[in-house]
């Protein structure tokens, strides 16, 4: 027989198993005697064998498949990060990518990308929608706030907003490194069906990004160097570097530092100068009215 210290699969299902709370998912609460859910319950929550559920709790029950693996794991009401575990003990491997759409943005998130008050950053998708910024990034890169939501996509900027290509040094090479980049981003996150639609709207549009598209390129994101023709700035040179979030699979961090003193110098004038530009009002409140002083 196994030991506790060689059967972590078993030993690991049967905590998780041991910690659920049988009432709230509708069992009867008589005759218990062990916490939890029984290993039965498991079993059929899974739609496998009583018996082999039992053999695998023990350390006897062979290989499971990833399938079986992935019912159990939806059976004992895992979490994303122990649905992986358990994928890396049962089988030495975590799970396929599964891809969730997007995501909202914690508070926490957001306030990480506000401390960065010169950096221009962003968090996006696996399908490369741009779901929170700053406000750097606001007055460097583009005006998301202004755009629709549906509208808020690296890909549909960079091949169907002008005021986005202009501000290319090098629009051709930046190009062809977006789309290699987000053909391997999508294949890597399970999203490749989920982008068709998008594929099949830039192709439409824009016979560039459908000969791009056709040469399967692929490439890693990484980190870089950046250089932008803003219409005010002038020329701005940014390092940027990208970065997963944690236990969000589906969404990464794209941080932009201005490459020198100058350029820094260039993005907190940009971020002054936006300082004092009206910002709209709420609705229903009315600017208190000043009074005219006398001699005026």
């Amino acid at each position: 027989m196994a030991t506790a210290k060689e059967n972590k699969l078993g030993v690991y299902l049967r905590s998780k198993r041991e910690k659920l709370d049988s009432a709230a998912l509708g069992y009867p609460q008589t005759r218990r005697r062990t916490p939890g859910l029984r290993r039965e319950e498991v079993a059929q929550r899974a739609n496998v064998s009583i018996t082999w559920y039992t053999l695998l709790e023990r350390g006897r029950g062979g290989a499971p498949s990833a399938s079986v693996i992935d019912r159990i794991a939806r059976a004992l009401l895992l979490t994303d990060a122990e649905r992986e575990h358990v994928f890396l003990l049962a089988l030495g491997r975590p799970p396929e990518p599964h891809y969730l759409g997007a995501q909202e943005v914690t508070p926490r998130l957001q306030r990480l990308l506000d401390v960065l008050e010169t950096s221009p950053a962003l968090i996006r998708t696996a399908t490369w929608d741009v779901v929170a910024w700053n406000r750097a990034a606001s007055v460097v890169l583009s005006d998301y706030g202004s755009l629709e939501p549906s509208q808020r996509n690296i890909l549909k900027l960079m091949f169907a907003n002008s005021r986005v290509r202009s501000a290319q040094t090098d629009w051709e090479g930046v190009a062809r490194f977006v789309v290699a980049a987000f053909r391997a981003e999508t294949a890597r996150a399970g999203a490749t069906e989920s982008v068709k639609s998008l594929v099949d709207e830039l192709s439409a549009v824009s016979p560039e990004f459908e000969m791009m598209w056709r040469e399967n390129d692929v490439r890693v994101h990484g980190e870089g160097t950046k250089k932008l023709h803003h219409p005010i700035a002038g020329t701005l040179t940014m390092e940027y570097s990208g970065f997963s979030v944690d236990s969000r699979p589906n969404l990464s961090m794209v941080v932009y530092n201005p490459a020198t003193p100058e350029d820094a110098e260039k993005i907190k004038l940009l971020l002054a100068r936006a300082g004092k530009t009206p910002v709209a009002k709420p609705a229903g409140k009315k600017p208190a009215k000043r009074k005219a002083k006398k001699g005026a």
